[in-house]
């Protein structure tokens, strides 16, 4: 009775192993599979891109049939095909010009793709998960009867004839006999960079990177070596600019103190995004008011400058408008989907203790000069701004794009601060005195790009870059510094202006 009970004991054992290995085999199989041919598209470096993984341990970035590929081995076995779609260029020279601007700060294009790479990991794996139950809940609903009669009928003329259409099912799925023609692709191999360049200084960060080019790549090697030269000018210059700005003299903020760091006119400079930051870490700021022209066109191609605002501040509290040259809604959107506070023209408790407001501008331009309203005019979104500012407690501080916008508050007395750009000049911080005799300011940050006109891609600032630090004390702004970096790399810092605001009641 024993030997039988351990026989039946060591039956169901080795049942259970050989179930959990169909299993595992089964998710593994599929999930690979579902891994391997899932893709996502995601805008990386001013592209629509697909991204596609593999499992050739490559990094490789597919330009299309006019710009060559290049390749880069990874740390493992996972890698990843990104295919560029779409953008908007003026020409090929300005468009590997952008790429060697993007290259220089990669981090925010690296973390999107190995995100899209994540989410594609972990959807296979559920789904084949998922499918590797299935021989699991099959053996269960059989039951040990049925299971009886299947291994039996197998045996038999129509068994086997089932068996052999069932294996064929995937085979007839697959279809490894449809051999694919040669393309034009095949023909192209892989040679390291720096064989293809012979003669050109590379960087040390090119070790190892690959490429393939096509005859119609004619020019390739001038545009490579154009490009080259523009990473390593804005490489060489930010990461200068970021180290010297951990040596500013600025403002000690003291304990009870909040300290806010003022953007405004990016404009896709996203070289100056870790100086602002450096700055900021060096003037003791925990919050960000940006003041929009994040962009030039307002286009989803931007969207590499908005992921490098994203991660140089994700751990700050981070607050934003849309200025005139974030055309559309897709900036807002895309900030506030990345976790920033877009103010919409309501009261929002501001982290220093006081009431915080702000709007979008009501304009929206393109890369010219000229400006055009779109549904509420400009004075209408201002006089709307003033009522809700005045209707209840002051206001701390008023974010907008252009700080015209901000007068009619002001007038009113209703506001502590109205902060604003667009004009790529700083100017103030001015008193106005209100109607209800107290007094706030206005406060114009210059280009945190260095932008001329709505242009700042480039190894280095078109013109100064400017940054604000605001102080906050008690829920009210209590004095304003500006840090100008200049077109030479040398930062010059503006004195501390103390905000002399009335006691409110």
């Amino acid at each position: 009775m024993r030997l039988l009970r351990r026989g039946a004991d060591g039956r169901r054992v080795l049942t259970g192993l050989v179930l959990t290995a169909v299993c595992a085999g089964v998710a593994v199989a599929s999930g690979s599979t579902f891994f391997l041919n899932d893709s996502r598209t995601v805008v990386v470096a001013s592209h629509d891109a697909v991204v596609s993984p593999t499992f050739d341990g490559y990094v490789a970035l597919r330009t299309g049939p006019l710009l060559p590929d290049f390749r880069l081995a990874g740390d493992g076995p996972v890698g990843v095909d990104v295919l560029l779609g779409k953008t908007e260029t003026e020409s090929v020279e300005e468009l590997f010009a952008r790429y060697a601007f993007i290259a220089s700060e990669p981090d925010s294009q690296v973390a999107k793709v190995e995100g899209a790479v994540r989410d594609m990991a972990v959807s296979a794996a559920l789904r084949g998960v998922g499918l590797g139950l299935v021989p699991l809940a099959v053996w269960w609903l059989l039951g040990p009867h049925r299971r009886g009669e299947l291994f039996r009928g197998v045996r038999t003329r129509k068994g086997a004839a089932g068996g052999v259409l069932l294996l064929a099912v995937p085979l007839v799925l697959w279809q490894p006999w449809n051999a694919h023609e040669d393309t034009q692709e095949d023909q192209r191999a892989w040679e390291p960079l720096e064989t293809f360049m012979a003669g050109f200084p590379l960087p040390p960060e090119a070790a190892g990177i690959e490429i393939r080019t096509s005859p119609t790549t004619t020019q390739t090697q001038r545009l490579i070596q154009s490009a080259v030269d523009t990473y390593e000018k804005s490489k060489g210059f930010y990461d200068e600019a970021a180290a010297a700005a951990a040596d500013l003299d600025l403002r000690e903020p003291s304990e009870d103190e909040t300290v806010a760091i003022v953007l405004s006119d990016r404009h896709d400079n996203i070289g100056m995004d870790r100086v602002a930051r450096a700055v900021g870490d060096r003037g003791g700021a925990t919050v960000v008011l940006d003041a929009g022209d994040d962009t030039s066109t307002g286009q989803p191609w931007e969207a590499f400058s908005l992921d490098s605002l994203d991660r140089s501040f994700d751990d700050l509290n981070r607050f934003a408008v849309a200025g005139n040259h974030d055309n559309g809604s897709f900036v807002g959107r895309y900030l506030d989907d990345l976790g920033w506070t877009m103010l919409d023209g309501s009261r929002v408790e501001a982290p220093w203790g006081g009431e915080l407001m702000g709007v979008d501008d009501p304009r929206s331009s393109g890369l010219g000069n000229w400006r055009d309203e779109t549904g509420l005019s400009f004075s209408e979104v201002g006089d709307l701004l003033a009522d809700v500012a005045c209707d209840g407690d002051r206001i701390s501080t008023l974010l907008v794009h252009d700080a015209d916008l901000g007068d009619e508050a002001l007038a009113r007395g209703c506001v502590d601060l109205v902060i604003g750009g667009h004009t790529h000049v700083q100017d103030g911080p001015d008193a106005v005195a209100g109607t209800n005799d107290q007094t706030g300011y206005t406060f114009t940050n210059g280009t945190t790009g260095g932008a001329a006109y709505a242009i700042a891609v480039g190894s280095k600032p078109r013109r100064d870059a400017d940054v604000t630090l605001v102080t906050y004390a008690d829920g009210r702004p209590v004095g304003t510094q500006w840090v100008r970096l200049r077109t030479d790399g040398v930062f010059v810092v503006g004195p501390y202006a103390e905000l002399a605001l009335d006691a409110t009641e």
